[in-house]
């Protein structure tokens, strides 16, 4: 299956500064790739590159088969991290106008602006100002307007921000059905819990580099599991158990005794060291067994770097 996306080599810079180097990954159709890391990673500056608002200092790429965004911007649905919309226009005008520049004919654009609006719950505000509708409601529309020409690539910067809880789980179903009809969507964000959800594919990005690149359960294999025990236990009993390499982290427990957290080797079984707790007779109160989440993976990865 070709790339719809492929970088190589891409790299950015503000004169001394770096904003990002030497970077390269692929995102394939109909694949949902997170392109992830804190703020100044050099996210948004390689989403620009790629849609043609910036040039690269040095590298290449290949946006649907073109050597950048401005070749296929037809085929491309960009939702940039400044958000702005015509405040006087009402969204169903909005919708219509922008879908219009990517070459969709106004009847045609009127009849997806309507279905896709009442599909979000908008239809009732479809022809209101948007001065008049809420930050998200208003983030939607913009939303939609990038989606109404029903782009082949996505180019999603920091979607989720200033959503609320339903409002983002309502963006999250967008993109799973974006996937499903074959669009490759690549979005950026800080939060790692909505690319653990979304994701088939995650970049993790620190301080402008590439510190991986690969799928979610990937990533997290990189970071130990841990063990969190409770009880009258001290820090070298727990550290003898089998399989525990570390003591992470030891503090009082609420009600008396220890909390202790510990790594495990790859490959550790928990129950081992749970039997082994038992046959030396620790006073264990808690035990539990924490698989790593990918914020444990970026941190492991990147080093600290963020």
């Amino acid at each position: 299956m070709d790339a719809a996306l492929s970088l190589d080599g891409l790299t950015k810079r503000y004169g001394d500064f770096v904003a990002v180097s030497d970077l390269s990954f692929e995102a394939k159709p109909g694949r949902i790739c997170g392109f992830l890391g804190p703020n100044g990673a050099g996210k948004t500056s390689t989403i620009r590159m790629i849609v043609g608002l910036l040039t690269p200092t040095a590298g290449s790429m290949s946006v649907l088969g073109a050597p950048d965004g401005r070749r296929v911007r037809s085929r491309i649905g960009f939702l940039p991290e400044e958000r702005g919309l015509y405040r006087r226009m009402t969204p169903i005008d909005a919708i219509v106008f922008f879908a219009g520049l990517k070459g969709v004919p106004s009847a045609e654009a009127r009849r997806r602006a309507i279905s896709m609006l009442e599909a979000q719950g908008l239809g009732p505000a479809m022809k209101r100002p948007i001065k008049a509708l809420s930050k998200g409601m208003a983030q939607k529309v913009q939303l939609l307007s990038a989606l109404a020409h029903e782009p082949d690539l996505v180019l999603l910067d920091e979607p989720f921000s200033g959503l609320d809880p339903v409002n983002q789980q309502s963006l999250e179903t967008i993109i799973r059905d974006l996937a499903a009809r074959g669009a490759t969507v690549v979005f950026s964000t800080h939060v790692m819990q909505h690319a653990e959800r979304l994701c088939d594919q995650v970049v993790l990005m620190a301080r402008g580099r590439k510190a991986f690149d690969g799928t979610v359960a990937e990533a997290r294999a990189a970071a130990p599991r841990r063990l969190v025990l409770e009880g009258a236990v001290d820090a070298a009993a727990v550290a003898a158990l089998p399989g525990v390499v570390a003591i992470e982290q030891d503090e009082a427990a609420d009600a008396g005794g220890r909390r202790l957290t510990a790594n495990l080797a790859p490959g550790a079984e928990a129950q081992d060291a749970l039997r082994a707790a038992f046959a030396r007779g620790l006073d264990l109160r808690r035990f539990e067994l924490k698989e790593p989440s990918l914020h444990d993976a970026f941190i492991v990865l990147t080093g600290g770097a963020a």
